[in-house]
């Protein structure tokens, strides 16, 4: 997949080829960004470009994918109007600068916000104005190991079993609060804060 290829298909506007280069997330970043360039206003593209740095992005490896020109992508299409669903892959992302994470955290879409709220890049004091949003939103917050701890004690009482399940393999949530969900009612609950706390030095 040469750049000239990428190049042709973009003097050609085959936004059909396009898209097809862009589902390979081992596509160079910088054709990507050659892309996105050329076709900003173009929905499909953009919602693409987005879902190819989601994909090249593993939450276990953070730093693997890192690069200066995918936080200049992110930063641009998180305020991009073109495709709503292209902010909810910019929201997830850990690259996402925290500058942006602010700005996306007062989305008018929940789902966006949702995912702000389990982005492990997120600071605590926006985790924090999460806790009074919608349902959607907070339930978020269980998993992500930078929420407060004083929120997760809450959240461990949640009645809803998913959301003390992600607290209970929360591998950032402090000790004594997943010790709080090895009674659980819900036995896969407490056998899943047992694993966390065993697993830990």
């Amino acid at each position: 997949m040469s750049e000239l290829t990428v190049s042709a298909a973009i003097a050609a506007s085959d936004t059909a080829r396009l898209i097809e280069f862009l589902e390979d997330k081992t596509l160079p970043i910088e054709q990507v960004a050659q892309i996105y360039d050329a076709f900003k206003t173009h929905k499909e593209i953009v919602g693409q470009v987005a879902m190819n740095l989601s994909l090249r992005t593993s939450v276990y490896e953070r730093d693997k994918e890192y690069s200066p020109l995918m936080v200049e992508l992110l930063i641009d299409i998180a305020s991009n109007p073109v495709d709503m669903g292209a902010r909810w892959a910019v929201a997830k992302n850990p690259h996402t600068p925290v500058e942006v994470l602010r700005h996306l955290a007062n989305d008018s879409i929940n789902l966006v916000r949702a995912l702000v709220a389990t982005n492990p890049s997120t600071p605590p004091e926006v985790l924090e104005k999460f806790f009074s949003d919608e349902k959607i939103v907070r339930d978020g917050l269980s998993g992500n190991p930078n929420t407060p701890a004083k929120l997760l004690k809450v959240l461990a009482d949640d009645n809803d079993k998913m959301v003390r399940m992600r607290l209970a393999e929360n591998r950032g949530a402090p000790k004594e609060v997943v010790s709080l969900l090895l009674n659980d009612t819900d036995p896969d609950v407490a056998k899943a804060a047992e694993v966390n706390l065993g697993g830990r030095a």
